[in-house]
């Protein structure tokens, strides 16, 4: 029987790993409403089932340690981009670049919009990229405006950064966002920013 692929159980509900018990009984109760068969306007069933065991494996004490145990191992594989060996000079692999750092980033402002930020650090272990191919990208992410630097010196994703994703321009998986509306399909690739800079 081939191997389940790996789900990221805290996307599905859109909370943080440290989310607690409390904090996953309440979003699982509004994404059960709203995603349950008997929702003529919202109703999914596969959305369902992927927030109902969800919220079986982390609201056991069990499952859950088992499955944070591996969390960000499997994590950083799903957001990998390409190889450390990269060269990563393509303008196709720029363009993924400046997609997966807007969409992290994103996620983390989703979360918390009072702690929306992450290090450069955390951006190259996740997408397992070397810092000098990180330099490119996140200088253009903050010219353009759609990324800053806070206070803290964490990277932050901006109202145009968001605005950006929004647009369709640069599109997040379906999984990524807590829509009011039914899911929309997982986008078959990253999308270029649109560039601002040449509207007339």
């Amino acid at each position: 029987m081939p191997e389940q692929p790996w789900v990221d159980h805290y996307e599905t509900l859109q909370l943080h790993p440290s989310a607690d018990l409390e904090t996953v009984e309440r979003i699982y109760r509004l994404l059960a409403k709203r995603y349950h068969p008997d929702n003529d306007a919202t109703g999914d069933v596969d959305q369902f089932n992927q927030v109902r065991t969800a919220y079986e494996i982390l609201t056991n004490p069990d499952s859950r340690a088992a499955y944070d145990a591996t969390y960000e191992r499997e994590r950083s594989e799903q957001w990998r981009v390409f190889r450390q060996e990269s060269a990563g000079d393509d303008r196709s692999d720029d363009q993924r670049l400046f997609h997966a750092v807007l969409s992290l980033l994103y996620i983390q402002r989703r979360r918390d919009p009072d702690k929306a930020g992450l290090a450069p650090t955390h951006l190259e272990r996740i997408l397992g990229v070397p810092r000098e191919h990180l330099d490119f990208p996140l200088w253009y992410l903050k010219k353009k405006g759609y990324m800053e630097v806070l206070q803290t010196g964490l990277l932050a994703i901006t109202v145009e950064g968001v605005d950006a994703l929004g647009s369709g321009s640069l599109s997040l998986p379906a999984d990524r966002l807590l829509t009011e509306n039914s899911a929309v399909r997982e986008p078959s690739g990253p999308r270029a920013i649109p560039d601002r800079t040449q509207a007339g």
